[in-house]
Order: C-alpha cells, then structure tokens, then sequence
C-alpha cells in the first residue's frame, strides 16, 4: 500500500464509522502484527504477485489465531506458463503470469499448515486475458483454509 492508499482507506473507515478496522502499511511476507492475533484474512488479487508464496502462507499462517480462517480470491492455472511467459515483468504486472498451478498453490498452503483448503470456486478467466502461446488455463479462484485450533 501506498501513503495514497492508506489515507485513502482511512478516510473510507471513518465515513462507514467503522472502529473495528485497522490500516497498516507493511510487506505481505512479514506483517506488521503479533503471532495468533488475527481471526481472518481476506486477500483479494495480491498473492500471485508474490514471487514467494510459500513465504506468504508461513507468514499468514503464523499472524492467525488458532482455528483462524483465510479467504483468499486469486488467481491461479490450470497447468504452468513457458519460461518466455514467466519471465514477462509486463505479464507480472498485469496479474497473471505469476499465477501458479492450482494444485501447486493449494499444496504451498497446505505446507504452511493450513487444513480444510477449499477452492469454493473457479471462474475460466481466459476470456479476460489475450491468450498467447504458452499460456495454460487461467482461473479467478476462491480459496479458503483454517489454521487448526
């Protein structure tokens, strides 16, 4: 997030007089909060941005409180994307090259320690990117996942 974004979403807060929300600036590989303090996380988007998503879920993983739950709306494949694609930073950018194999992704959670992952849904998202040559199937995903209590 940016001072942009913060001030932003804080004014946003106090227009609801929302007082149970809070804004934090931080890296989603190190959040800026205690161990086992957090009942929820919602992600919308953001963790194919991140190169290592194995990190990300250790990190959410540990900011939860036992019996914590994530939601998590991303998007991921069905299959993986050729090297040349990989190595896009323009396809990066646009949110899509660093989607990872559905399995792959559900599996790095499962590492992390989470239990009861579930994609709750998959939306074909092809329609909504220029398909090139060496790109597999790519999915508007819902994951949800606890941390056990």
């Amino acid at each position: 997030m940016t001072p942009a974004m913060l001030e932003k979403a804080n004014a946003n807060k106090a227009a609801m007089g929302a007082e149970n929300v809070e804004f934090r600036a931080g890296q989603i590989e190190a959040l800026p909060v205690d161990d086992n303090s957090i009942d929820v996380i919602m992600s919308n988007c953001v963790i194919n941005l991140a190169p290592d998503k194995l990190s990300v879920f250790h990190e959410a993983f540990r900011v939860l409180k036992p019996g914590g739950r994530v939601s998590i709306s991303d998007i991921v494949t069905e299959g993986d994307f050729s090297e040349e694609l990989r190595a896009d930073l323009a396809q990066w950018a646009e949110c899509v090259t660093g989607a990872i194999d559905a399995e792959i992704y559900t599996d790095l959670m499962r590492q992390a320690g989470f239990t009861n992952i579930q994609i709750v849904s998959k939306e074909n998202a092809n329609e909504l990117i220029q398909p090139r040559e060496g790109m597999p199937t790519i999915y508007s995903a819902r994951i949800t996942a606890t941390k056990p209590v």
